[in-house]
């Protein structure tokens, strides 16, 4: 299987490292930036005893010129359509294109453009992060991938990608509704977004405080109301996984999201927060805390989005 990835950051370049690793046929289509940083150091997994990397193929926009079988789109979704440009001339009639971003908004974005025929859903659960270097670093154990077709119709096409991911050691779920799989893991990363981000802290910080422990929950439950208007509830399993997480006393973790606030770069508001949201009031369900998150979060990115004065 010819294999594009699209984009190298913590998550995609975690995966399509060990795709590399494993012998896959795979290319990363990379800014110049990166793709001059990868040559020089090569794509580095370290942390959690790990320290291996390897010389990944690479591939620029201007210079992408074939198409792929499998295309994981792995990018923030604030650089969704400038990817989708890039990546077309790799979209062919037998392409299959699965997204690793968190949320619902890009799946009819890239069914609109592509053809939802080409597109399957998808979530990836890894706790990664580049440093300094490039590099990128596993802070926590998990790592799997969950795939599947949109109407959850279990197809030759899915079992081949979860086939090719298996070969690599990548834990590949295949969810009777992959789009069920994908609001439950959106109810997560907003719960956990907007605990931190609010608290402007990490989750044992948060909970070290008065007060601060009943803060997730809260905000779970709000999450939580959403899915389970929109059909999808999510199981008490899951919610006592979150709960663990976001209640967890002296914890250090904080979400991506986080990491871009308090570094002063945009963040994925409108994408994870602003279309909750917005659902949440057209279903009608009221969510306080996740308003004040969005509108938090917005505040900062107009501020880092404004132009420069001259």
């Amino acid at each position: 299987m010819k294999i594009l990835v699209v984009g190298a950051g913590a998550t995609g370049g975690y995966f399509g490292a060990l795709l590399a690793r494993s012998g896959q046929d795979i290319t990363f289509l990379v800014r110049p930036r990166r793709a001059a940083e990868l040559g020089q150091r090569g794509l580095r997994v370290v942390g959690r005893g790990e320290e291996w990397s390897v010389a990944p193929r690479l591939v620029t926009a201007d210079a992408l010129d074939t198409t792929y079988d499998l295309v994981l789109l792995s990018v923030k979704s604030t650089a969704l359509e400038q990817a989708m440009e890039d990546v077309a001339p790799a979209v062919g009639p037998d392409t299959v294109i699965v997204p690793l971003l968190n949320g619902l908004a890009h799946i009819d974005a890239l069914n609109a453009r592509f053809g939802a025929a080409r597109v399957l859903g998808g979530v990836a659960k890894v706790v990664t992060t580049l440093d300094e270097h490039g590099d990128i670093v596993r802070l926590a154990p998990i790592a799997h991938l969950t795939i599947g077709e949109q109407d959850g119709t279990p197809t030759a096409r899915v079992e081949k990608v979860r086939s090719v991911l298996a070969e690599a050691g990548i834990d590949a779920l295949v969810p009777a509704d992959v789009l069920t799989s994908m609001w439950h893991k959106w109810v997560f990363i907003t719960t956990f977004g907007a605990v931190t981000s609010l608290m402007r802290g990490t989750v044992g910080e948060v909970n070290a405080v008065p007060g601060g422990a009943e803060l997730g929950p809260a905000v779970l439950a709000e999450a939580a109301a959403v899915a389970e208007a929109a059909g999808r509830p999510v199981p008490q399993a899951e919610r006592d996984l979150t709960l663990g997480i976001v209640t967890a006393t002296g914890s250090p973790m904080v979400p991506s999201l986080y990491r871009d606030l308090v570094a002063g770069r945009p963040t994925e508001v409108e994408h994870l927060f602003g279309d909750l949201v917005a659902r949440a009031r057209a279903l009608a369900v009221p969510t306080p805390l996740l308003d004040l998150a969005t509108l938090h979060l917005r505040v900062h990115q107009a501020r880092v989005t404004a132009p420069t004065a001259p």
